[in-house]
């Protein structure tokens, strides 16, 4: 099995900045994608952000310019970089990477727990 872990939610005021970070450990072959998704009281989980292994990144229109996704290949993390955070913001924010957990195996979806964003003055 894969565990995902989050780190480094928090509460800040508006205009603030926050980095998440989010570490994959276990019966790793490979990690394709790996991104961040969030959830706010009373709403769905939406996708905020997304890096492939290519490094080609995609983002929700709400974060564009303000959110940065990236990745450490060789140590299997994902960060995103928030600035100019608005209370919009506010949600759970999860983790998730796509990995093969076997040689020639399918890639299967596998999530954090969540860290907490609190946007708030």
């Amino acid at each position: 099995q894969v565990q995902l872990a989050e780190s480094g939610g928090g509460s800040v005021q508006p205009g603030g900045s926050l980095r998440l970070s989010c570490a994959a450990a276990g019966s790793i072959v490979s990690i394709g994608a790996m991104g961040w998704y969030r959830q706010a009281p009373g709403k769905q989980r939406e996708l905020v952000a997304v890096i492939t292994n290519n490094v080609v990144t995609d983002y929700i229109d709400s974060v564009k310019g303000r959110f940065t996704v990236s990745r450490d290949g060789a140590n299997n993390m994902v960060y995103l970089q928030m600035n100019l955070l608005k209370p919009e913001d506010t949600a759970l924010y999860y983790c998730y990477a796509l990995v093969t957990t076997e040689l020639g195996g399918p890639m299967v979806s596998f999530w954090g727990q969540g860290t907490q964003v609190t946007v708030s003055s």
